[in-house]
């Protein structure tokens, strides 16, 4: 039924805890809103970009249930954590910042250069159950200034309790932030729900919206707090003002802006994310679980590393299979597209892929005919 909507492919594509599919109309749109004003603006094209911007944060705030001005553009999550990370106040007596093994490796990196600003930095070992609360329970010190979740970790599929730790952390008053990057688009997400402090994500993946759409939602309560020191004229409360003695920090998100912003990845990504929005999320997960549950129905539970129960992983499934080898010369015979990670094969449906075409994967896990 959904197939339509997005670009054709001639394989099983279950990468999209990589890169979603595009939609289609994408270049069309990307015409509309980005290519003619540029051409055709009277007498510049800066008023309609900037409508796009508003486009974007406004389809987010349906997707994510929040108002539109929450949401800042982001070139991508490490840049917007290494802004977050530096805007931080100081409090005496808490210097650590807490993160997990299993978050992706690009956000780590972020974290350890907060060394240099007086952080120190502790990691949740990847033994340790980051889906039971306690572990967060015990993690979560006095001395901890900010913490880190990953909801959905990309190399298990597994999703931790967000909700929970962010109820910890405001009673310890230990800032979060959370990386929503694998994701957005296919768990449905209410980010008045969870009240976190910051919240991080990208649209490439589940959201089919290419890269450079990243974006950086800020919790209105805790703007105020936050002084950013990667700031530019979009930053400023005034930036028509063009006064370079004088500098004050917008309201809200917006502080986390910068300078000239770029325009083009978000009338990209603001197409894909109107989809999803009237597709709806929970039709997404809902589509998504049915086919995943196919697979874990029919492989030994011994092989899954992404939890069996679906209220405990995101979109991907990960697989570690003896005859790991033979299995991924099959699945690429068949014209499958996935990765292979460090722990296992990772196999992401969305909503364009069929009930068929997961029998065709079946077929090739079992070494049976297709």
């Amino acid at each position: 039924m959904y197939q339509e909507h997005f670009a054709p492919c001639p394989d099983i594509y279950l990468l999209n805890h990589s890169v979603g599919r595009m939609p289609l109309g994408t270049e069309a749109n990307l015409r509309e809103h980005f290519l003619d004003p540029w051409e055709h603006g009277d007498p510049e094209p800066w008023p309609r970009w900037l409508e796009a911007i508003t486009r974007f944060q406004t389809a987010l705030g349906g997707i994510l249930n929040s108002a539109a001005e929450n949401f800042c553009p982001q070139t991508n999550i490490s840049s917007a954590l290494g802004k977050v990370i530096g805007s931080l106040p100081s409090r005496p007596g808490r210097n650590v910042i807490l993160y997990c093994e299993h978050d992706f490796p690009s956000v780590g990196f972020v974290l350890q250069q907060a060394v240099r600003l007086g952080y120190r930095i502790r990691m949740i070992p990847a033994q340790e159950d980051a889906q039971q609360l306690a572990t967060w329970e015990s993690a979560l010190a006095p001395d901890v200034h900010c913490v880190l979740l990953t909801h959905a970790h990309f190399n298990s599929g597994k999703l931790i309790p967000v909700a929970d730790i962010t109820r910890l952390t405001r009673a310890r008053e230990i800032f979060s932030v959370v990386d929503i990057a694998q994701s957005a688009g296919v768990v449905p997400i209410d980010l008045r729900a969870w009240q976190a402090d910051v919240v991080l994500g990208s649209c490439v993946k589940w959201l089919c919206g290419g890269p450079g759409a990243g974006f950086l939602w800020l919790q209105p309560d805790t703007a105020t707090d936050l002084k950013p020191m990667d700031v530019g004229w979009f930053s400023h409360s005034a930036p028509f003002e063009f006064d370079i003695n004088r500098f004050e920090y917008a309201e809200g998100s917006a502080r986390f802006w910068g300078g000239t912003p770029s325009i083009l990845p978000y009338v990209v990504a603001s197409h894909s994310l109107e989809l999803v929005g009237r597709i709806g999320v929970e039709t997404v997960r809902q589509h998504n679980m049915a086919l995943t549950g196919k697979i874990v129905s029919r492989v030994d539970p011994a092989c899954l590393r992404a939890p069996a129960d679906p209220a405990l992983r995101g979109g991907t499934l990960v697989l570690a299979l003896p005859d790991q080898d033979t299995v991924v010369a099959r699945l690429r015979e068949a014209g499958v597209r996935f990765d292979v990670r460090p722990l296992g094969l990772r196999l992401s449906p969305h909503i364009y892929n069929t009930p068929e075409q997961i029998d065709t994967v079946l077929a090739c896990l079992s070494g049976g005919d297709r």
